[in-house]
């Protein structure tokens, strides 16, 4: 079976058409996935699939809309045994030919914030990198792994607890100090 030509990732944008959406479906396979995998500092990518299409949206600005699904191998936080996820997520993204960046005074951070300045070319593979990255579990764990405390201590000397870090049990031990005084 002979290998498939790689799939189209950078469109420019003056050779887009206006009336009709383009299609697109970014495959990768076997040292891509791999290459990103690191890229991403991750374990493994498998079933990566991008599609979607790329219209018009208005006069000058274009939509890109599509899904990203991926399985994602990473490692656990607690015993850096894999941990596998699959990510299925939605994908929007405006580029706006009179893009004006918010100043620090008005920009509030949502989770619609989608659009983007739009360039001579829209590079789907940036996309992918980014909304994947942006799904990547962040803490992901193994089912039963859980963080337990930890006590180190040389020997013959009584171990510091978590119970003993919180910052008011040194004012609960002199509030029954104070308490036992009290009632004598």
């Amino acid at each position: 079976m002979p290998a498939s030509e790689p799939a189209k990732t950078t469109y420019a944008v003056a050779e887009l058409p206006q009336n009709k959406a383009v299609s697109f479906k970014i495959v990768p396979e076997g040292a891509a996935l791999k290459t990103l995998a690191d890229e991403l500092g991750i374990l493994d990518l498998r079933k990566l699939r991008f599609e979607g299409e790329i219209k018009a949206r208005g006069k000058r600005d274009w939509l890109v809309k599509g899904q990203l699904g991926v399985t994602v191998v990473q490692a656990c936080v607690v015993t850096l045994d894999p941990v596998t996820t699959r990510i299925d997520a939605p994908v929007e993204r405006l580029f706006l030919a009179n893009y004006a960046a918010p100043t620090e005074e008005e920009y509030e951070v949502t989770d619609e914030d989608s659009a983007d300045p739009l360039g001579d070319t829209i590079d789907l593979s940036e996309i992918l990198i980014e909304e994947l990255s942006l799904n990547l579990p962040l803490y992901p764990r193994t089912e039963g792994a859980d963080l337990s405390e930890s006590v180190f201590s040389e020997p013959g000397i009584a171990p510091m607890r978590d119970e003993d870090a919180r910052p008011f049990a040194g004012l609960a031990g002199l509030r029954d100090q104070l308490a036992q005084k009290d009632e004598k």
